[in-house]
């Protein structure tokens, strides 16, 4: 595959049978063992994922926590230092540029984390309005950083024994920098895109070699699994996790969405404010819903959705739940549908196949006190 990008552990990837493919211009591994197997592996044990393809983007300045708020529609105003926020980022029409994670790392020093394929769009983006705060510097980091996920529930136990601090000290969307893992210095935070605890891992960028082999070597009688980019998909949809360009794009808004709980109203001025402010007070002429398939068949992404035998919709993300044992989806239909026990119908092939809208997530952990 001549042209694409590579993290640091593709060798690795090679070396432990993974199926590489394409991924936004990224060759990365799809799955390993399989991506079923892979799957319940997380859910019940560990998982360890490169996403050294995420972007990473600093900003700084005595005016980095005003653009960080013009920039993203949540309230990083109420971040303490080390605290991670999850955040759509829109344009000034409301629909959504991107989804990050937005760490503060110091009253004025923000670290963002951005989708790999919408790392070059993004940071653009970010200069274009930085223009407005002079006293901000935005920088795109990413080829300086590698990234580990490692996710599930032996996660921690897997992790302790390699740093120099507790993590059961962590709590859930929070982070400690410089903390040494088997003699890296890295950033550490409680965060994740599996629905399950879990630690992401950022490190220099050529460091990430050492630390996947040590990490898969610590967590091997714990059930530790390299995972790939379909069994991550799999986990991210059955906790109804979005993914720019599925669920969210810029047609979308977040109250269309459904993550208008990450839209502040109460702060200043945002890109997509007034927009989204008349969506929430008016209504919109679309909403994301979850369903299951009462026939058999399985949806994919861009099918139709009709109800009686007109279109209504179409589906953003559809596949066997590995955990449920059961064929769901997740897809755009008009208001009055998205009630509980609506029928529906996907259109496979040509054919309009049964489902019935459930209740989102699919899957939920059980609570964990941290």
């Amino acid at each position: 595959m001549e042209g694409l990008k590579r993290t640091a552990l593709y060798p690795l990837h090679l070396k432990y049978g993974g199926k590489m493919v394409d991924f936004g211009g990224w060759e990365l591994p799809v799955q390993f063992a399989g991506i079923i197997e892979e799957h319940r592996a997380v859910r019940t044990e560990a998982g360890l994922f490169d996403v050294s393809h995420m972007g990473e983007i600093t900003v700084e300045g005595p005016d980095a926590l005003a653009l960080v708020q013009q920039l993203v529609t949540n309230d990083a105003s109420k971040l303490s230092l080390n605290q991670v926020l999850y955040t759509p980022m829109c344009y000034e029409n409301g629909t959504v540029v991107d989804d990050l994670l937005v760490y503060r790392m110091g009253e004025d020093r923000f670290f963002l984390v951005v989708n790999a394929s919408n790392t070059d769009k993004d940071f653009a983006w970010m200069q274009q309005v930085a223009k407005s705060f002079p006293r901000a510097e935005v920088k795109n980091v990413s080829p300086e950083w590698s990234q580990l996920a490692l996710q599930g529930p032996e996660a921690e136990a897997i992790l302790q024994p390699l740093v120099d601090g507790n993590l059961s000290d962590i709590a859930y969307y929070w982070a400690k920098p410089g903390m040494v893992v088997d003699g890296v210095k890295c950033l550490v935070s409680r965060t994740g895109y599996t629905g399950e605890d879990g630690f992401e891992i950022y490190c220099p960028w050529d460091e990430a070699p050492h630390l996947w082999e040590t990490l898969l070597q610590a967590g091997a009688d714990r059930g530790l699994m390299p995972i790939g980019l379909g069994a991550r998909d799999t986990l991210r949809f059955e906790a109804r996790l979005p993914l720019y360009g599925h669920e969210i794009n810029d047609q979308t808004t977040p109250i269309e969405a459904g993550l208008g709980m990450f839209v502040k109203f109460d702060k200043p001025a945002f890109n997509g404010k007034d927009v989204l402010a008349r969506q929430k007070a008016e209504g919109v002429s679309k909403k994301l819903v979850g369903f299951e398939m009462v026939e058999r068949g399985i949806a994919r992404a861009e099918y139709p959705i009709q109800k009686g035998g007109r279109e209504v919709g179409h589906v953003t993300t559809g596949n066997y739940s590995p955990t449920l044992e059961k064929n769901l989806g997740l897809g755009f239909v008009p208001p009055e549908l998205t009630a509980v026990g609506t029928e529906l119908d996907i259109v496979i092939r040509g054919k309009a196949v049964r489902a019935t809208v459930v209740k989102t997530p699919f899957y939920k952990r059980a609570p964990v006190n941290k």
